[in-house]
């Protein structure tokens, strides 16, 4: 793997290192902190593909336990410096082989992350998802729908997310966003709430 694969951690630290980062929003989404509002709900959470981890803080204000995960070694330095004090909730790793805590997660939040992933990845993202979260836990955050000659970003195709997580999860909310970024430029992000079920 090398700087020009997407696959690789030297990609994403090479735009990190460059300050080439489009999908970078420099701050929390409006639907997250909506999210946080009037969600009653706290426990473990984590945030996989992290990137400069802004939503870190977030999460953490609100009463989280949160754990942050990025396999590039350049946004993990980015968000440990943005982060402070806080920068010990970011850690480096792949988020496909890192050794979670067993006792598993009761939420999981969503930004860029997928998209980011070829979509021959995705059907072992889903089910990465429904190990790590505990029963009932929550797969939420921000999905990008749409079609793409190439990528990144990959959007996910119209009804592409019920492929996806039907058989383990149920969606419990869906609202359309408005565009957060030029490089979604054409695709529509949607705010989506997945609860895992039994």
């Amino acid at each position: 793997m090398d700087a020009d694969d997407a696959a690789s951690p030297e990609f994403w630290s090479c735009r990190y290192v460059t300050g080439s980062t489009p999908s970078d929003l420099q701050g929390v989404p409006p639907a997250l902190h909506a999210f946080l509002q009037r969600s009653g709900s706290r426990g473990r959470a984590l945030i996989p593909g992290c990137g400069s981890g802004y939503e870190v803080r977030a999460f953490h204000d609100a009463g989280y336990d949160v754990t942050a995960l990025d396999f590039s070694s350049a946004a993990v330095n980015r968000a440990r410096a943005l982060l402070g004090a806080l920068g010990d909730k970011v850690q480096v790793g792949d988020f496909f082989h890192y050794e979670f805590p067993a006792t598993g997660f009761d939420l999981v939040y969503e930004r860029t992350f997928l998209c980011a992933l070829s979509p021959s990845r995705w059907a072992e993202y889903a089910a990465r998802m429904a190990d790590l979260l505990r029963d009932g836990g929550r797969l939420v955050g921000v999905f990008v729908f749409g079609t793409a000659d190439d990528g990144p970003p990959f959007p996910l195709p119209e009804g592409g997310e019920q492929e996806l997580f039907t058989d383990r999860f149920e969606l419990t909310r869906s609202e359309a966003l408005p565009a957060s970024l030029p490089v979604f430029d054409g695709m529509e992000e949607r705010w989506q709430e997945w609860r895992r079920l039994p």
